[in-house]
């Protein structure tokens, strides 16, 4: 069950604001009645919607894995003209976005996929799930520039900070390093390393979770497999399942009176 505006947006018929104009304008039938309430639930197995009578279908559910080749941007559509990562999957019938954006001059693994709850879990926060950097940086960060990324870096829009961080190996007068990140705001790689005094020169993205980059070759695209998909969404059920947990002691503690620790506790972090 998925609310309407959802549903709709998924077949193609628009944003999610559009189709709520359609349904307020009671232009929208499940089951042959006019709908207007904006919260109804529907099941696409189950329920029949049209719009102006004409019948609406489920959309199926698509993933896709793009290798991003630098010069290809990360949007649906672009007044200049420019290459698109969406015109390296022509053959996909299904509208579909990016799961977690690559800049202009980056490379690697994008996931494309029409199904927005999927997509909004990989990216939020909340859901901590990795995305896996190589990076190649000018100079050669040391051990306190190291320390920095994973202690945090003050940006416009707030402190960011690396998961881990690795220097992998040098090339000439760069090193390349093997960056982890829980969060993806704008070119934040970038901003960390320049805020150090370390130029990038290039960077590729080869893991979302647990789904690799690996062989796939620059422009070229396959399809998400069912053991990767799997994976990716027991992640997220026990990512959230973590946060419940964490949101629920956090509840309990504010209600809950005092409590004396005991220093033998092995719990105890006095």
């Amino acid at each position: 069950m998925e609310r309407i505006n959802k549903f709709l947006a998924h077949a193609g018929v628009g944003s999610r604001r559009h189709c709520d104009s359609l349904i307020g304008a009671g232009r929208v039938k499940i089951n042959g009645k006019i709908v207007t309430n904006l919260g109804m639930q529907v099941d696409g197995e189950i329920h029949k919607v049209s719009v102006d009578d004409t019948p609406i279908r489920a959309e199926r559910m698509v993933y896709w894995l793009v290798h991003k080749p630098p010069g290809y941007l990360c949007t649906n559509h672009d007044p200049s003209g420019r290459d698109l990562a969406i015109d390296l999957i022509p053959h996909v019938e299904q509208r579909v976005y990016t799961v977690g954006r690559l800049d202009e001059g980056s490379e690697g693994l994008l996931l494309m996929t029409n199904d927005g709850d999927l997509a909004h879990k990989l990216m939020h926060p909340r859901y901590e799930i990795e995305k896996t950097y190589q990076v190649l940086v000018a100079g050669k960060p040391s051990i306190a520039d190291i320390d920095k990324l994973l202690a945090g870096v003050w940006l416009s829009d707030g402190k960011v900070a690396a998961k881990s961080v690795r220097r992998m190996k040098p090339q000439g007068d760069s090193t390349w390093l093997r960056i982890v990140l829980c969060e993806g705001k704008n070119r934040e790689i970038r901003r960390m390393l320049a805020k150090l005094g370390h130029k990038v020169m290039r960077l590729r993205r080869i893991a979302i979770g647990p789904v690799l980059l690996d062989k796939l070759p620059k422009g070229k695209s396959r399809k998400v497999t069912e053991p990767e998909l799997g994976k990716l969404r027991e992640l997220l059920a026990a990512s959230q399942s973590k946060t419940t947990k964490t949101l629920n002691k956090a509840v309990v503690t504010t209600i809950s009176p005092p409590v004396v620790e005991d220093p033998d506790d092995p719990d105890y972090e006095g």
